[in-house]
């Protein structure tokens, strides 16, 4: 169990795990290949200037699997804590799925961004919903900037190996912790342990004496930072956790 009260303010971080139980694919389910590319040919920005095209074609790949996915039983259960706790709770996600927003999750930090949005890849415009900007051997172009008289390719708004997490994503967390003062508490869910800074939130909450609970199907790089470890499937755990 993990208690709450009147004065807990719980931060969450989520990894592919929790989303892997609602048969979203990962990368490495392939062996880190993708039609014998590299995972950095599709993921970088050195590989979306080589090929644009190509990484285009994967990720559109990815957001047609994404059609027949739902949120599972771990993502409504943090969907319900939030409700209950209100702004006492922040949900941080590696995850690009947006499944927790689909489960009716509203205080979301999507560190490495959203595959159902695009962006430009030259100009400040906002992000925006796009399920469909890839036609297959076409490049989608930035209309705000060929209205500017310039041409500019659209991007998936993934952050991509080599790039910084999303703008403002460590403020945002950093103001959650030092107003939750004692009653941090702080919960990790399907994470590798291995992708900083994501990682290091387990050590940020112990340096302010909260505590931490971790829920993983196997035993993470950085399990030994929790003080409660529960092995098994999030979707069955976390509403257990929170009943």
């Amino acid at each position: 169990m993990l208690p709450l009260d009147a004065s807990t303010y719980l931060l969450v971080l989520t990894g592919a795990g929790i989303s892997a139980e609602s048969g979203v694919p990962t990368f490495r389910d392939a062996g880190g290949l993708w039609e014998g590319h590299a995972v950095e040919d599709v993921a970088s920005p050195a590989g979306f200037a080589r090929d644009p095209l190509m990484v285009w074609q994967f990720y559109s790949e990815r957001r047609a699997n994404m059609t027949a996915v739902a949120p599972n039983a771990a993502h409504h259960a943090l969907a319900e804590v939030e409700r209950r706790l209100g702004d006492r709770f922040l949900l941080v996600t590696q995850n690009v799925d947006g499944l927790h927003t689909a489960a009716g999750s509203e205080r979301v930090i999507e560190m490495h961004g959203n595959l159902m949005r695009s962006r430009c890849s030259v100009c400040d415009r906002a992000p925006f919903e796009d399920r469909t900007a890839y036609r297959r051997g076409v490049a989608p172009m930035c209309g705000v900037c060929q209205r500017a008289g310039r041409d500019a390719l659209l991007r998936p708004d993934i952050v991509w190996f080599g790039e910084a997490i999303v703008a403002g994503a460590l403020p945002r967390i950093e103001t959650f912790v030092d107003a939750a003062g004692a009653g941090l508490r702080f919960l990790a869910v399907g994470t590798s342990g291995l992708v900083y800074p994501a990682a290091g939130l387990v050590d940020v909450v112990r340096a302010r004496g909260g505590r931490s609970w971790l829920v993983n199907a196997d035993a993470p790089a950085n399990a030994r930072s929790f003080d409660t470890v529960t092995l098994g499937a999030a979707g069955k755990v976390l509403p257990e956790m929170f009943a």
